[in-house]
């Protein structure tokens, strides 16, 4: 009997998270290019811009762990969708907040704290739905790709959003990745399923494949354990060091293409150009970074394939960012900064493989815990990189996204992502390198 060919559905799916993941990117970094503009219409103040840059990622960070919640408890294919639709709305509103209204600031600041809770979703939901439909040898790889798009938004954002402001004005940008965002929502409710054994192109060889390859953890379908996660050192390890992530990731969201204008004095194509460069570095780093985990995963173990990685990750962006931040000229500046960009994210598929091998079932909610932390390093970032900016300059602002990049590499030393969650209660944690 001829062996019948595995489906691949899975794959599919994954590659729609990376569409949806750089839609996302696109819709919320779209600001940081629209921001030059804006700041004119509004009469806002750099400060005062990275107060509305900060509400984003606030809502962003405080929906985290409700996000996987709701993704764990209601399936990631339906809160998926929700979600999508209501950024998509804040997004155009956005644009649609009048300079002339009383309160302009609040009002702006408010549209981006509700943009940010709808768009709180994506990862959680994007964990869960790889804890039910990923093998745990393939998760670097899946993970590598879903925040591939990350970078791929981030960087076709200013092309895109630069050409859609000289057409028709910033306002028309926001319009356009609102509609390009629900279009794409539409889109993932009819192909994807919560479950492989739900969906109709699942064949029995790809269902046999998928079953084989999820880890056995207790208690899959069991309340949230509060506190298991609460008490875990593998949760706050990962909690603290995607803060220190967060915290450089978002220097280049937020700021990178405003201090190519205001630092190095580029106009606004010659920044949209140059802007794109760390971007699509995070691309290929973050795709790099999926394969060398799951190959070295399988090699040397799961701790030395997830951790080993992130370390040498954090090590070497906060070498470039410091290098990067003295270069004299602008263009060997922006490759180098965007080694620091790219080099960072060698480390992400080994923060979400981790919350999917200890977590399973509850993956989207402890991922959700660890991406509160990124945002809340967002967040500050948002604000205080302007005022580092304009009281020392921009070389301290690198120079103190260096210095969290080598708190992350530290802390990293203390995750064991070969020990359950329901399981570390009573155990040591590990200590190190040698654990």
């Amino acid at each position: 009997m001829a062996r019948t060919e595995r489906s691949r559905v899975r794959l599919l799916l994954i590659l729609m998270l990376f569409v949806l993941s750089a839609i996302a990117f696109l819709d919320r970094t779209n600001i940081s290019v629209a921001g030059v503009r804006m700041r004119v219409d509004y009469g806002l103040a750099p400060v005062t811009l990275g107060w509305i840059f900060s509400a984003f990622l606030i809502g962003y960070a405080a929906f985290q762990v409700p996000a996987g919640w709701l993704a764990g408890r209601f399936g990631p294919r339906r809160v998926l969708t929700v979600a999508i639709l209501w950024w998509g709305l804040f997004t155009a509103l956005t644009a649609m907040v009048p300079a002339q209204a009383r309160h302009p600031v609040l009002l702006l600041i408010l549209v981006r704290l509700a943009l940010g809770a709808g768009e709180s979703v994506v990862y959680p939901a994007g964990n869960q739905f790889l804890a039910r439909w990923i093998p745990a040898s393939e998760r670097g790889k899946a993970n590598g790709w879903i925040f591939a798009g990350v970078g791929a938004g981030a960087g076709l954002t200013p092309p895109i959003i630069t050409a859609i402001i000289a057409a028709g004005g910033w306002r028309a940008s926001f319009y356009v990745c609102a509609l390009v965002g629900i279009a794409a929502g539409l889109v993932w409710f009819v192909v994807a399923r919560d479950r492989p054994e739900d969906h109709p192109a699942v064949n029995a060889a790809e269902l046999a494949h998928i079953r084989a390859g999820l880890p056995p953890l207790p208690d899959d379908h069991g309340p949230v354990p509060w506190r298991a996660i609460l008490s875990s050192g593998n949760v706050w390890a990962l909690f603290w060091s995607y803060f220190a992530f967060g915290y450089v990731i978002w220097l280049f969201f937020s700021w990178f293409f405003i201090y190519l204008a205001d630092a190095r004095h580029l106009d606004l194509k010659s920044s949209a150009m140059y802007g794109m460069v760390p971007f699509f570095a995070m691309t290929l780093c973050c795709l790099a970074g999926g394969v060398i985990n799951d190959r070295l995963s399988k090699a040397r173990g799961l701790y030395w394939g997830r951790c080993l990685l992130a370390v040498l990750s954090f090590l070497l962006t906060a070498t470039f960012l410091a290098i990067g931040s003295l270069a004299a000229s602008t263009g060997l500046a922006v490759a180098i900064l965007a080694g620091g960009a790219g080099a960072i994210y060698l480390s992400q598929s080994s923060f979400w493989s981790v919350t999917a091998d200890i977590a399973g079932h509850h993956s989207g909610v402890v991922s959700g815990f660890m991406n509160m932390g990124c945002q809340i390093g967002g967040a500050i970032t948002a604000t205080l990189t302007p005022w580092i900016a304009e009281h020392y300059g921009w070389t301290a602002a690198f120079m103190t996204a260096a210095a969290l990049a080598m708190s992350g590499a530290a802390i990293w030393l203390f995750v064991d992502p070969t020990r359950p969650l329901l399981l570390e209660e009573n155990a040591t944690p590990p200590v190190g390198v040698l654990a």
